[in-house]
């Protein structure tokens, strides 16, 4: 984790203090289970939460009984039993460590989940007022970088809102894979910690009992969950290409807020680059890469070895965070962006009346003429046009298989930008739900 992308909330999920108040509350819950059946006293129970529900857990402490056993989770317990006292004996009755450290990655991973849920409603809100605002926006459309034919600026983002919406909708399944919690014992068939107590703490802690475990939680849902954050953080990509795009000198369609004291370049004071768009393209690249270990993760020997642990000792922090403030970025960025209509028709009008050769081969092939015939006649007007020889639409009227066919009038027809368009309403229902943003 690298602190100049990350944000407070996330980073406190995967503090050491956090995790081991986690591991506390999963043994004191599952005291609680185990002194309702009998296998503890219920004042150890008591005792248990007594004092350790507001102790200060030291980590400096726990740091150094490791270097000593070499094993973090007993490492906890002996600093526990300092705390508890006698009573401490009863903690840890018939489970294993994976217990503790497989059900708090669950709730580490579902509050994480949480954060970045809200993270893409934020992402979703400012794409989703900044399309409306630009709705009847035209610009060119682009395919391999080429002009096309037109849409809209607003058509633009609402792409971007759909696609994320199905990240969110992606995200909440792959939330509730990995929300599982596992007190199963030492290879997962409960002989020496009973099913009610994995119930019991799977409740407590906000998760559901793993179906079946070994000695750990099945790691499929942990790729799952790493590989939903992938293609979230593509789609960060995405959008980030898009305004890195738009904002280059040949095209400045649209750019990336510039404050009044930023500065560009050390060498050239008239630099406005788009450093957060390739901010957050870097960003994507390093959550995808944790996809990858996760999913290598999947193939553990027998009922568990260690190779996964060290991974997401990584990756879970690490992808988290790093998405967390990716999206928040993106949020800003869309929420704060700098977009030139201007620029966008002046870019329409320059396109030299290209952009409506499909309709004309359409009408021509619709007044009789063979599409090969008719695909050939203005694809040689379009490069003319496109040699700077003069607008599509004249030579096309100058054309004598073209006149005999269609009227001035009727080629004229071709040429209107409002046709291209005509269905903006109908798309953003389907986005929205909506024709208007709610107030």
């Amino acid at each position: 984790m690298i602190p100049r992308y990350a944000r407070p909330e996330m980073t406190a999920i995967w503090s050491a203090e956090s995790k081991y108040r986690i591991w506390f509350e999963i043994e004191a819950h599952a005291a609680d289970a185990m002194a309702e059946l009998g296998i503890i006293p219920k004042a150890a129970a008591r005792i248990i939460w007594e004092k350790g529900r507001n102790a200060r857990f030291d980590v400096e402490r726990i740091d150094a009984i490791e270097r000593e056993v070499k094993h973090d989770v007993i490492a906890f317990l002996t600093h526990l039993a300092e705390i508890v006292g006698p009573e401490a004996r009863f903690v840890h009755q018939g489970m294993t460590s994976s217990d503790v450290l497989d059900t708090t990655l669950a709730v580490q991973l579902s509050r994480a989940a949480d954060i970045l849920i809200a993270d893409i409603d934020a992402l979703r809100v400012a794409l989703k007022r900044r399309a409306f605002e630009h709705k009847h926006t035209p610009v060119i459309g682009r395919s391999h970088g080429i002009h096309a034919e037109p849409t809209t600026f607003g058509l633009k983002l609402a792409g971007f809102y759909a696609e994320f919406s199905r990240g969110r909708e992606r995200l909440i399944a792959a939330r509730k894979e990995i929300a599982v919690a596992a007190i199963s014992g030492a290879v997962g068939t409960y002989a020496n910690v009973d099913p009610v107590i994995e119930a019991h703490v799977a409740r407590a802690m906000g998760l559901e009992a793993e179906t079946i475990s070994t000695q750990v939680i099945p790691r499929d849902r942990h790729a799952m969950f790493f590989a939903t954050l992938a293609v979230i953080a593509s789609s960060i990509e995405r959008l980030a290409t898009e305004i890195r795009h738009l904002q280059r000198s040949e095209v400045m369609e649209a750019e990336e807020y510039f404050s009044e004291k930023q500065k560009g370049s050390s060498a050239m004071p008239h630099k406005r680059n788009p450093v957060l768009s390739e901010n957050l393209a870097g960003l994507s690249r390093m959550v995808r890469a944790y996809a990858m270990p996760a999913l290598e993760d999947v193939a553990l020997w027998h009922e568990r070895d260690i190779s996964h642990s060290s991974v997401e000792r990584y990756i879970g922090p690490d992808a988290t965070i790093t998405l967390d403030f990716a999206l928040m970025r993106a949020a800003n960025l869309i929420d704060k962006l700098v977009v030139y209509p201007e620029r966008m028709q002046a870019n329409l009008d320059r396109a030299a009346g290209l952009l409506s050769s499909g309709r004309v081969l359409l009408a021509l092939t619709q007044k009789g003429m063979a599409r090969e015939d008719a695909y050939r006649l203005v694809q040689e007007n379009a490069m003319r046009a496109w040699r700077g020889e003069g607008q599509l639409l004249d030579l096309l009227k100058a054309n004598p298989a073209v006149a005999r066919l269609l009227t001035a009038e009727e080629l004229q027809e071709q040429f209107d930008l409002g046709y291209h368009l005509k269905h903006v309403d109908r798309i953003f229902e389907r986005v929205f739900g909506s024709t208007k943003i709610s107030p």
